[in-house]
C-alpha cells in the first residue's frame, strides 16, 4: 500500500537558493507582521526554520511545529545559528496544534502553507482555541496573481494559480470563529500577510 503524503498539497519547502532570493530579510517580515518581544508564539508548519530563527530572536518563547522530522532538524539548526535558546520543536500535524502546545499563545505564524490546507476552517478553529484573547494569527500568502507572473530567479514560482487566495476570500474561513480580520500587510514582491485577531470579549455560544 502506498502511504498518503502527510504534507499539505503544494507546500513542500522550495530550493534554498530561490527561497533566500524571495525572502532576503525574514526578520523584517516578522516585525512587519507585528511580533513583539513579550509574545509567546508558534511557527506552524515551520519548514526549515527560515522564519523560525528570526521569530525566536524576537519573541519571548516559540513553538516550532512541523510534520516533517527532516525539516524540524533544519529548523533547529537555523535557530541555533542565531543563538536563540527559547524555541521548542514539536513534530505534529498542524490540525493538532491546540492539543500539543501546553499553553495559550499570543501569536501564530503560518507562512506559505495555508493555501494547501484541505480543511481550512478546521485549522482556523484549532488556532482560535490556542490563542489568548487579543492574540493574532498571521498568514503569509501569495497574492492572487497568475503563477507565470510570480518569477523568482528567472522561473515562475509558488502554488498553482487556482490555489491562490485574496485576503477577502480568506475571511470566509474565519467566520465560524471569534477571529476577525485585523489588517493586511504588503510583503513585496508577491506576498501579503493577513492578520486575524481573537476577540478580547468572550463569545457566548447558545
Amino acid at each position: 500500500m502506498v502511504k498518503a503524503d502527510p504534507l499539505f498539497p503544494a507546500t513542500a519547502m522550495p530550493d534554498s537558493d530561490w527561497w533566500q532570493a524571495l525572502w532576503p530579510a525574514p526578520r523584517e517580515v516578522i516585525v512587519a507582521l507585528g511580533v513583539k518581544t513579550h509574545m509567546e508564539a508558534i511557527d506552524l508548519c515551520c519548514g526549515d526554520g527560515w522564519f523560525t530563527a528570526p521569530l525566536a530572536s524576537l519573541a519571548r518563547h516559540v513553538y516550532a511545529i512541523d510534520i516533517d522530522a527532516r525539516m524540524l532538524a533544519q529548523a533547529r539548526q537555523a535557530v541555533a545559528a542565531v543563538g536563540a535558546t527559547n524555541c521548542e520543536f514539536l513534530r505534529a500535524d498542524a490540525y493538532a496544534v491546540a492539543t500539543i502546545v501546553p499553553e495559550s499563545v499570543d501569536f501564530v505564524l503560518m507562512a506559505n502553507t495555508f493555501h494547501g490546507v484541505p480543511d481550512k476552517t478546521r485549522l482556523v478553529r484549532a488556532i482560535a482555541t490556542i490563542l489568548r484573547p487579543g492574540g493574532q494569527f498571521a498568514i503569509v500568502n501569495w497574492h492572487q496573481r497568475p503563477r507565470e507572473e510570480t518569477v523568482v530567479l528567472g522561473e515562475p514560482r509558488g502554488p498553482r494559480t487556482e490555489m491562490r487566495m485574496s485576503p477577502e476570500e480568506m475571511q470566509g474561513f474565519f467566520a465560524p470563529t471569534d477571529l476577525c480580520h485585523n489588517r493586511t500587510v504588503e510583503l513585496p514582491p508577491y506576498h501579503y500577510g493577513a492578520v486575524f485577531e481573537k476577540s478580547r470579549v468572550p463569545s457566548h455560544a447558545e
